[in-house]
């Protein structure tokens, strides 16, 4: 299944379902290749039923300013381009509100799958 994207924007956005023991979110994550863990603003996660401040691991990551430590928690389940994963770890981080999104779909959602993103139609896909 393909999904479209504006390819003349600044990011390529996607919409995430993340579900929680209190909730569903629906999400929009900036598409970034460049990064290795799933990002996600806190304040939604805590809204969904997470409680990042007793998350089992804290896990060190370099943002534009400083190097911080934050919150690693798996998520019961998170469906974005079609494609679920279960109990995938993410970093519970709030991203400054200039970025106008939720959090990052990085590396680990797309590990051992098929990611194609053509610039010249705007469509994307993931198997």
């Amino acid at each position: 299944m393909s999904y479209s994207f504006n390819a003349g924007h600044g990011l390529i956005l996607v919409r995430a379902q993340v579900f929680g023991p209190q909730g569903t979110g629906t999400l929009t994550l900036a598409l970034d290749t460049g990064a290795t863990t799933t990002t996600i603003n806190t304040g939604l996660l805590v809204a969904m039923g997470y409680d990042p401040s007793s998350a089992p691991e804290r896990v060190e990551m370099t943002t534009g300013s400083a190097v911080e430590y934050a919150p690693r928690l798996a998520v019961m389940r998170i469906v974005a381009l079609g494609q679920e994963r279960l109990g995938l770890h993410v970093i519970a981080h709030t991203l400054p509100p200039s970025a106008g999104v939720n959090g990052l779909l990085v590396l680990d959602f797309f590990r051992s799958r098929e990611l194609n993103l053509d610039f010249r139609t705007g469509a994307i896909s993931l198997s």
